[in-house]
């Protein structure tokens, strides 16, 4: 019963994933960059932490149709996402002098 739980844990990850990406596309939306770059170190966290727990545990069967799904909407929103910072990229890369920088 304790490794169910455990796995049925594994997919929280992939909605906590998700939830962000749809706070971090609400931020761009709002042109709340601050905010954009907090979800997205939010997404980093919880990206590294299932990356670990992935290791030693496996998706249910019934779960992995909900991550491919999960997975295709984090998709859309970041393309999104994308589509809307690409104008405030090039301003805070003119603003850095035309230096390229790096966001993580």
């Amino acid at each position: 019963m304790s490794s169910t739980v455990q796995q049925d844990k594994l997919i929280d990850y992939y909605k906590a994933i998700e939830d962000s990406s749809c706070k971090m596309l609400a931020a761009a939306q709002a042109s709340d960059w601050e905010g954009v770059v907090r979800y997205e170190g939010a997404c980093a966290v919880l990206i590294e932490q299932l990356r670990f727990k992935s290791q030693n545990e496996q998706l249910l069967p019934e779960h992995r149709k909900e991550k491919v799904r999960i997975m295709q909407r984090i998709l859309r929103n970041d393309a999104q996402i994308r589509y809307l910072t690409e104008p405030w990229l090039a301003q805070f890369e003119q603003m850095m002098g035309g230096q390229p920088q790096t966001m993580h």
